[in-house]
């Protein structure tokens, strides 16, 4: 694939209709992100009200909650695949139709057989959606605010977790969980009509051969590059990379960056996250909070507080880097988790303790929805070229949700035997050795161009000590000196 094979470019759109476009794609993907992050959320009301209309065992509970899960796990490690074959946008697609038709199915399930059996397909969905969406939206933005629009994902995520809280609480009196599962079938279903209407991204057209088309579809996304320069660089970067199986990542350059992002997944989740997702109720009463205000609105707070955490990420990501908002993220983990080890530490919790304890679990979650949970979409987009991108993202994505699956395994069962004090001072030591791996590890690519971050990485993990040269499709007078890490 040559530089000769491009025509002249495209009569190039007006900078105010690709801003456009591009801030469509974003859009997009944001509102799969709401869907993605309500059906994760909406199961912790229904199953309150399920559990009585099936009967459930506290074995069939669990299967319930952790089903969800081990689809997406299948669905994380098919994800890149799929996207290669098939395309970004098509497994876009085929992402939303399936949140419409099993959401739809699982709130009019008969029993808990087909309950357990749909909420896996939606789980393989979901896997799916972790992996295409952050790719679709990092492929089809512009540099200046990729890491923004990457991190819109987890804005959306979270305020769909925060939509579930309060949607769970307005049905409650009711007790209509079939509702409470089956809402967000609307708009999955509306989300398919702008996906019919917009192209796939550059960079996938290029993989595929198709250059022209590739052509057209980066003047209508970007209009701050040349699109026919951009798209030969894109493709002289392809032309240098062998293939993009699960087997390249472990060869030279590639091993050092897999080993960044396998970490950096696995630290996302195992530091406790869904801890405090899955088991709030639990956590709380700990605490000493009793009523439906535990169920239901404390933990809508301490999601409103982390959505609040999550959009001043996106405004900053792009303006102070990477690299300051995970380690402030993780930090900030740390040291809440060390004032719930000396809550819990107490013994019998009362008054300002309860409260204390409260704030800390508040400002963990939103500590870490501003830096792990904001980053780890953006590095799973941007950390390898864009043959060994989708894979790369699924492989980061499939530790993220095996470290998840032990959390909602294993975390009652801690909480019980070992005391929550014991249980939160574990979970602090692993989030200390993940800020110590994270800035160890973890690049800074604010500003850079996606085929200019594979430098880091040949470079053994350090940005080359002279200039980057800049490509076309670098901003004019933007691009970012040359750092090392620390």
């Amino acid at each position: 694939m040559s530089i000769a094979t491009l025509s002249a470019t495209p009569p190039p759109p007006s900078s105010g209709t690709a801003r456009r476009t591009g801030r469509l794609f974003a859009l997009t993907g944001a509102v799969v992100g709401v869907i993605y992050g309500y059906d994760t959320g909406s199961i912790s009301g229904a199953l309150v009200f399920l559990s009585k209309d099936f009967h459930l065992t506290e074995a069939e509970k669990g299967l319930v909650n952790s089903i969800l899960v081990f689809g997406s796990i299948v669905g994380a490690l098919i994800g890149g695949k799929l996207a290669d074959a098939l395309g970004r946008k098509a497994a876009m697609l085929i992402v939303a139709g399936s949140y419409a038709a099993f959401v739809a199915l699982s709130a009019v399930a008969p029993n808990v057989i087909v309950l357990d059996a749909v909420r896996f397909l939606l789980g393989i969905a979901i896997g799916i959606s972790i992996v295409a969406a952050p790719l679709y939206v990092a492929e089809s933005t512009p540099a200046r605010i990729r890491g923004a629009s990457v991190a819109a994902y987890q804005v959306a995520t979270v305020a769909g977790i925060v939509i579930t809280y309060f949607v769970n609480w307005g049905l409650s009196g009711g007790g209509h969980w079939r509702w409470m599962l089956g809402l967000s079938a609307i708009p999955a279903a509306l989300v398919l009509i702008p996906l019919l209407r917009l192209p796939d991204t550059p960079r996938w057209y290029v993989l595929k051969g198709r250059t022209e088309r590739a052509v057209e579809v980066m003047a209508m996304t970007d209009p701050d590059v040349d699109p026919r320069e951009e798209v030969a660089v894109v493709a002289s970067a392809l032309a240098q990379e062998s293939g993009g199986s699960a087997r390249s990542l472990l060869r030279k350059p590639y091993a050092r960056a897999a080993l960044f992002v396998v970490g950096l997944g696995f630290f996302c989740q195992i530091t406790g996250i869904n801890a405090v997702t899955y088991y709030s109720p639990q956590i709380f009463e700990e605490m000493g909070f009793t009523g439906s205000g535990q169920s239901f609105l404390l933990p809508s707070f301490v999601q409103l507080a982390s959505l609040a955490a999550t959009v001043l990420a996106l405004l900053i990501i792009d303006r102070l880097g990477r690299r300051v908002v995970l380690l402030c993220g993780i930090g900030t983990m740390v040291v809440m988790l060390a004032v719930l080890t000396a809550v819990f530490a107490r013994g019998e919790l009362h008054g300002a303790s309860t409260w204390v304890g409260f704030a800390a679990i508040l400002l963990f979650t939103a500590a870490f929805n501003f830096g792990f949970g904001s980053l780890i979409w953006v590095y799973a987009s941007e950390a390898f070229p864009a043959q060994l991108r989708s894979t790369g993202a699924s492989v980061m994505l499939t530790a993220d949700l095996v470290a998840n699956l032990l959390i909602a395994q294993f975390f009652p069962s801690l909480m019980a035997r070992a005391g929550a004090a014991l249980t939160f001072a574990g979970l602090g030591v692993l989030a200390l050795a993940a800020l110590v791996f994270a800035a160890a590890t973890a690049p800074e690519t604010k500003g850079r161009q996606l085929e200019d971050i594979q430098d880091y990485w040949r470079n053994g993990g350090r940005w080359p000590a002279s200039p980057v040269p800049v490509s076309a499709g670098s901003l004019s007078g933007s691009a970012v000196p040359p750092t090392t890490t620390p």
